[in-house]
């Protein structure tokens, strides 16, 4: 088995573009909040593909909506209407607060999106004016040139420039700096509602409430990347109602789909009525077997509780990470929402991950110093303790 591992890796980093480093294992199947090996070897997952599997997996109902939708219809092109598309925009659209929905294939594509949302939107109300958008430093939305663009840190942007333009960079929890970042040719204010990649930095809900303010007052549109933070993982469906506030539009990914590549971005009436046939498209997003998964996990959400049970289970992680905060000198601090949290370290996590591995424990970084924790939503207490036996063992 071990030799046709090492075939099954070799074949993939033969054929593969390399703009991943791979760990060393082949995964072959799931069960609950486990992963296991070609080998059968088992490992506990508290990255769900990151922030991906809310429900872990082999998800009985999830998998049967699935494979009922494939032996009706999987695709028509988005010049038709067909059952799974109208009822995922309207769950996804009470979900959010919001109004219209666009459905996408990555969170990558809501976010640009969400740009051309905005920028169509100031371009009514003036051709030649308010085109610049508002970032967060050391945030992320996604790798696209656009969404490039609009991803606050020059080490994903430099090999790739020019980009779009038009986008300027203030320091995020931090409204006075935004402020003097606005002016008379200002569209967007764009913002995770929790930093993923940045740090697992959770937003203040006066700075979130202060940037609502401001666009409320300058007629910006305000965008909540909840691509990782959202779909329940802070406790709330979005991140941004734990701060009550209503943003003028979200993109959301990841676990919408749990698996099924679907994102989004909703948009309020106001400014979504600025889009018009042939201001975006997309051949494959929101076809009916992406729709038929969103629609499954809504109804999962709601059958399992799934918003009870986080807010229950993450108090008992929070708990369990300070302690080992305090127990070890190498860990900075604990941060984090719901169950989206992180660890900094005052070194390199990457040999912390990698031993983890090897005792059978799947995590991910948010950058260089930080572990990421963004299991499946359903995790219980015992988990949680077999997370913090398997990390003190790899620390």
């Amino acid at each position: 088995m071990e030799d046709m591992e090492k075939e099954l890796i070799q074949t993939a980093e033969d054929h593969l573009l390399h703009t991943y480093n791979r760990h060393q294992i082949v995964l072959d199947k799931g069960e609950g909040v486990y992963l296991y090996d070609v080998s059968g070897k088992k490992y506990l997952d508290f990255g769900a593909g990151i922030a991906v599997f809310a429900f872990g997996y082999q998800k009985q109902e999830f998998n049967q909506a699935i494979k009922e939708q494939i032996d009706k219809l999987i695709h028509t092109s988005n010049l038709f209407y067909h059952v799974p598309l109208a009822e995922a925009s309207k769950k996804l659209a009470e979900a959010t607060g919001l109004d219209q929905v666009f459905f996408t294939n990555s969170g990558t594509e809501a976010i640009e999106g969400a740009i051309k949302i905005a920028r169509k939107y100031a371009y009514l109300k003036n051709p030649e004016k308010q085109t610049e958008i508002i970032s967060m430093n050391h945030s992320f939305h996604g790798r696209s040139l656009g969404a490039l663009t609009v991803t606050g840190n020059q080490k994903y942007q430099e090999p790739f420039k020019p980009l779009i333009g038009g986008v300027v960079y203030a320091d995020f929890n931090n409204l006075d700096s935004v402020k003097e970042k606005v002016n008379d040719n200002t569209c967007a204010i764009i913002v995770e509602t929790v930093q993923g990649e940045g740090g697992i930095y959770p937003a203040d809900k006066e700075f979130l409430q202060g940037i609502r303010q401001l666009c409320d007052e300058q007629d910006l549109v305000m965008i909540c990347d909840e691509i990782q933070c959202g779909m329940g993982r802070t406790g709330t469906m979005f991140a941004y109602e734990g701060c009550e506030i209503k943003p003028d539009v979200v993109t959301c990914a990841k676990a919408l789909g749990c698996g099924i590549p679907v994102g989004a971005v909703v948009a309020s009436k106001r400014v979504g009525d600025a889009m018009v046939p042939g201001d975006h498209g997309t051949t494959y997003g929101g076809n009916p077997l992406a729709a038929s998964a969103v629609n499954i996990v809504f109804d999962l959400f709601e059958q399992e509780k799934v918003l009870e049970h986080v807010k229950e289970i993450a108090p008992y992680l929070e708990q369990k990470l300070e302690e080992l905060t305090e127990q070890y000198d190498c860990i900075v601090e604990r941060r984090g929402k719901g169950l989206m949290q992180g660890l900094e370290f005052n070194k390199p996590v990457s040999e912390v991950v990698k031993k983890a591995l090897e005792n059978g424990l799947i995590l991910v970084s948010a950058g260089t110093n930080i572990i990421r924790f963004v299991p499946p939503l359903v995790i219980t207490k015992e988990h949680v303790d077999e997370m913090i036996d398997k990390l003190k063992a790899s620390i």
